[in-house]
């Protein structure tokens, strides 16, 4: 969940808003240079469940406000993606940073329910 925190602001806020704020300092990215610590993120930090999902939810919000918004045009526009982010998303348009955080969310999802799904045979055992 902190590392979605983190796709949210990199991949929608920066890259389909065009925000310069700095990220939600829960959020977790790569904890190799340069990109440790970027942005505003602290990686020492150990937030409760509750506070992540907080967070979270307010980010969904956000995203389905913009959604319910967005044009084809603006999805069709190039992304404002930052130098300091990895080669590869240099060039790619709003839709192509959104489909990032759809992607990481449904991904996300997969392994919370997988998980959850070990969890609950644990118990039954």
């Amino acid at each position: 969940m902190r590392h979605l925190a983190f796709v949210h602001d990199s991949w929608f806020r920066h890259c389909c808003l065009g925000s310069t704020e700095l990220f939600t300092p829960m959020g977790i990215w790569a904890t190799v240079e340069p990109y440790r610590g970027a942005h505003g993120l602290d990686l020492s930090l150990d937030p409760a469940l509750d506070e992540i999902m907080s967070v979270r939810d307010a980010q969904a919000a956000e995203l389905e406000a913009w959604l319910d918004e967005v044009t084809a045009g603006q999805l069709a526009a190039r992304a404002s993606v930052p130098d300091v982010w990895p080669p590869y998303a240099r060039g790619r348009l709003v839709q192509q940073c959104l489909g990032t955080v759809l992607n990481e969310t449904f991904e996300h999802h997969g392994f919370c329910v997988r998980d959850l799904d070990l969890i609950e045979a644990q118990d039954a055992d």
